[in-house]
């Protein structure tokens, strides 16, 4: 039983050893988030920025720019509350920085709500450019970490972690796939993150107990989705479920839903901004141009409904 975040703190420092542009930046609480330990190991790389998660990421911002792998790390709700300054100096600079979100979910237990990063995927997925991360167990985590300094990242990324240990479960990992963990003919549950071990445990319950036959996934990879699997899960399986340890608005469960309206069976057409910054302009030109005008929505609702 070990936490995401020992995964971490145990190979950020040796992937440190190898890749000399690793640079790790701390907001007081290296102890908790584990970034400490790159600092012990690679103290000329390491720098201590205080209680200042705002002032980290615009540092973080700078320090790319020079061809380095910035890694910041504070605890997932106090890191992604400083939302406008990661959306400016983050995602719409498109700074390849990695964001290491510690303490997540109601998991963290009596250190209580203000601490409990349970928005964080949301507001994360709304970011253009943003890609999003949150590994399931410790040996998955170690391999994201891999993953995180040995690619040549082109944008910023969310790496969201647990503090509570969870048990292992090995499981290969590729960025934008999921996994199925535990297969199954008529119920598909789909996880993300430190609470894959209960899932997996809750669908040998209902086995037990049932003739039901469940299918678990694994989904490390937030944004971008898994689509594939989905809607390969949606056609295999008659009822299907997503559990995460944060809201259900914006979380995992929108990640699917959106999916399953797009795909099967009936498609919805979302109309607003499409993933991406607009330029700035009068809000009648923009809405013109993104297509927001009352003229431009009629256009695509008309383009994309069935003749009559």
């Amino acid at each position: 039983m070990k936490a995401t975040r020992e995964a971490f703190g145990n190979t950020l420092p040796l992937m440190g050893d190898t890749n000399k542009d690793i640079i790790a930046l701390d907001a007081d609480l290296g102890g908790a988030t584990k970034i400490r330990a790159f600092g012990d190991r690679h103290p000329d790389r390491f720098f201590q920025i205080g209680i200042a998660e705002a002032n980290m990421i615009g540092i973080a911002s700078g320090l790319s720019e020079y061809g380095y792998k910035v890694f910041l790390a504070s605890f997932g709700s106090f890191l992604t509350g400083r939302y406008d300054i990661i959306r400016c100096s983050l995602a719409y600079s498109n700074q390849p920085v990695v964001l290491v979100g510690t303490h997540v979910g109601m998991a963290i237990g009596k250190d209580g709500v203000t601490q409990m990063a349970l928005e964080d995927v949301n507001l994360m997925r709304a970011l253009p450019n943003m890609k999003i991360l949150n590994p399931a167990t410790y040996s998955e985590a170690v391999q994201v970490v891999k993953y995180l300094c040995e690619t040549e990242l082109d944008s910023p990324h969310y790496l969201r972690l647990g503090r509570q240990p969870v048990k292992d479960i090995e499981m290969p990992f590729e960025f934008g796939k999921g996994q199925i963990v535990k297969d199954g003919a008529d119920i598909t549950l789909f996880s993300t993150g430190c609470i894959l071990g209960d899932v997996v445990e809750s669908a040998e319950l209902i086995e037990n107990n049932t003739s039901y036959s469940i299918r678990v996934v694994n989904l490390p990879t937030l944004k971008p989705i898994d689509r594939d699997i989905i809607v390969r899960c949606a056609g295999e399986t008659t009822q299907l479920f997503t559990i995460e340890d944060h809201s259900v608005v914006g979380g995992l469960g929108s990640a699917v839903s959106e999916v399953l309206t797009d795909e099967c069976p009936n498609k919805l057409v979302r109309i607003g901004l499409n993933d991406i910054f607009p330029e700035s302009a009068p809000p009648a030109d923009l809405y013109e141009k993104y297509g927001l005008s009352a003229g431009q929505i009629a256009k695509r609702v008309l383009s994309e409904s069935v003749d009559r």
